[in-house]
């Protein structure tokens, strides 16, 4: 079997820093978590192999060693203490270690009644441009898991669980290959170490009925698409009544004029040619309704106007980011006779200026001439 590179799994270089490592591992663990992927064991198997890597990767004596022999070698010099999948107790340690015990991870969950669920809910909000600069009220209707009474939350008829006769309770099996023996999750029962034998009537061995929920939140101004929002105590029930979080993860939709740049905005602003010619104060559009640009004198296409502090409010500082008015110069498409004659005049009253190119070249089709004498 091909065993794929501690590096590769994480997608850094083999001569990255100590800092790209743990951000790589960060990204892909917080993806990976359980948590996050509720009964995926595909993106359960990810997570323990991302933290396999991770915990040799970040020590350097195990990197030093991995680099010179491959796993062969972290074998030899640490004996069969180290396995190639920790359990999901161990990994979950290291995980809440690292990121404060944000999530609920596998522990966790079976610390919490083996429930056939977990506590903490994700979903997705969409929310108008409007919504997330200034900010709103928004009615939140969800429907949030509640354990079965008549089964006790197990899914097994009358409440009565059997032990899993593949993993004789433990919840987990030791693989091995070669030379080299690894823990892994029961395929039969999931980590849980019971299984059912008959389904409970009541909620066809789900172990939980839906109840519906509505209520209003107030969504901060500033937020963006992917920002989380932690709404306490409106995720699943467990067996004690309590109840986990709802995380709103906001979708916010895009807007005909302003363009969004983290906090700060971005408008164009067309503006005929001989406003940039003669130079021109006009009225703009800005997230609070209109102010003045003021245009100089010669002022270019796709030139930038900055108005610090018009932007967005940053949603954890409170600050203000910019507003950027970008200019569109519009020639004329057609001609008048009228205003052909008015231009040509117009260009002649400049003399030699309305010219540049005749000063630029003068000389130059001569020299070139005598290339070919």
């Amino acid at each position: 079997m091909v065993e794929m590179d501690y590096y590769e799994i994480l997608g850094v270089d083999r001569n990255c820093s100590t800092n790209e490592i743990r951000k790589a591992y960060r990204k892909l663990a917080l993806k990976y978590h359980p948590d996050r992927n509720p009964n995926d064991k595909e993106a359960e198997e990810k997570f323990k192999v991302i933290n396999e890597a991770y915990q040799v990767l970040i020590d350097e004596e195990k990197r030093a060693i991995y680099d010179r022999y491959g796993k062969e070698g972290l074998n030899s010099q640490f004996g069969s203490g180290f396995r190639a999948h920790q359990d999901m107790d161990d990994i979950m340690d290291i995980f809440d270690s690292i990121f404060g015990g944000g999530f609920g991870g596998a522990r966790k969950r079976r610390q919490r009644d083996n429930l056939r669920y977990p506590l903490d809910v994700e979903m997705e909000y969409p929310l108008k441009f409007n919504e997330a600069v200034f900010g709103a009220e928004k009615k939140i209707e969800i429907k949030y898991k509640v354990p079965c009474s008549d089964c006790n939350g197990t899914g097994a008829k009358d409440g009565k669980l059997d032990i899993c006769d593949y993993c004789n309770g433990q919840g987990q099996v030791v693989m091995r290959q070669s030379f080299m023996s690894f823990t892994q999750t029961c395929p039969k029962c999931h980590g849980t170490g019971e299984i059912i034998r008959h389904k409970c009537s009541s909620c066809s061995g789900r172990g939980y009925h839906e109840e519906y929920e509505s209520f209003t939140i107030k969504v901060p101004a500033g937020v963006d698409t992917g920002t989380r929002l932690r709404v306490q105590g409106r995720g699943n029930q467990a067996k004690n009544g309590q109840r986990g979080d709802l995380y709103l993860v906001f979708n916010v939709e895009e807007d005909e004029l302003f363009i969004r740049d983290g906090i700060d905005i971005y408008i164009e602003v067309p503006v005929f040619f001989t406003q940039t010619v003669l130079g021109e104060t006009i009225k703009i559009p800005c997230l609070e309704g209109e102010m003045d640009l003021e245009l100089k004198v010669g002022t270019e296409d796709r030139e930038q106007f900055v108005f610090e502090g018009k932007g967005i409010v940053d949603v954890h500082t409170g600050k203000r980011g910019r507003l950027i008015a970008q200019i569109k110069i519009i020639y004329p498409k057609k001609l008048t006779d009228e205003q052909r004659e008015l231009l040509l005049k117009l260009q002649e009253s400049f003399g030699v200026e309305s010219k540049p190119h005749k000063s630029k070249f003068e000389g130059v089709f001569d020299r070139i001439k005598s290339w070919f004498k």
